[in-house]
């Protein structure tokens, strides 16, 4: 590691100055900042943790929404919102090791954005809304791509916004080394029909399956998703698996969710 400054703002307007300055980066939970700064592919001047910020962190119910702190651990995502949305604590709970779900946080892997997280499932399969300092994204704009957000410079990601679903699950098939997601589904039902994101599949990043969505809407079962497929053209292929092997799983971990949230 090299050398670098770092501070630690107790209030969101401290934050975004530290952050006005050049070199300046945001620190979540560090789980992926770190190790690209370790190999040399991150170096900023200076490091801008946002955990010492209260007002980021937390689970709390507002109506019919679960509101999130973008500096709220998976850890506690898992243990905190279990009785308003067990779908989404279950998701949380299967993230990297113990020692990942006790650093990562919400914010930081969303603003990531990594093509095999498991949180962009969930935030697009909910319909939720990021909130930041300065506006509110909903899900469907926010997530542009391979490491790409709609973030801008200075943006600081504070809570997320989760409709909660009539059932909801996450499925997923474990990239064995990393607990990434090889491939994986989550599924919501909601009073205006039934969302599915699929993660980890595709060269775009997360994603909506409008079919599954339109045969799950009318007939909410497993057997709804007989003759579906997902394309294999602009599935991720690599060493791991085959585009083919990647759609396929597409339909195998959706029809895994929709047994476990039935």
């Amino acid at each position: 590691m090299y050398a670098f400054d770092f501070v630690k703002p107790a209030t969101l307007a401290d934050a975004v100055t530290a952050l006005g300055q050049d070199g300046a980066m945001p620190l979540s939970g560090g789980q992926t900042l770190l190790p690209t700064m370790k190999q040399r592919l991150n170096s900023p001047e200076t490091l801008v943790s946002l955990t010492g910020i209260t007002d980021l962190k937390g689970v709390r119910r507002e109506g019919d929404a679960l509101v999130i702190g973008a500096a709220t651990t998976h850890a506690e995502v898992a243990r905190d919102a279990a009785g308003d949305y067990p779908g989404l604590a279950a998701l949380a709970g299967q993230i990297g090791d113990p020692a990942v779900r006790s650093r990562g946080t919400l914010g930081g892997s969303i603003a990531n954005n990594d093509p095999s997280a498991c949180y962009p499932a969930a935030v697009l399969g909910s319909g939720a809304t990021i909130i930041t300092n300065m506006r509110e994204i909903s899900a469907g704009d926010f997530f542009q791509g391979m490491f790409a957000t709609a973030l801008e410079e200075g943006e600081i990601i504070t809570a997320i916004r989760f409709p909660i679903p009539e059932r909801s699950a996450y499925a997923k098939f474990h990239q064995p080394a990393s607990r990434f997601a090889l491939t994986g589904a989550f599924v919501a039902q909601y009073a205006g029909g039934v969302h599915v994101a699929i993660t980890g599949a595709s060269e775009s990043g997360v994603f909506r399956w409008s079919e599954a969505e339109a045969a799950l809407s009318g007939n909410f079962s497993p057997d709804a998703l007989n003759g579906l497929s997902v394309p294999a053209k602009g599935m991720i292929g690599d060493l791991h698996g085959t585009p083919e092997y990647r759609a396929h799983l597409a339909g195998v971990m959706t029809r895994r969710a929709v047994a476990a949230a039935s």
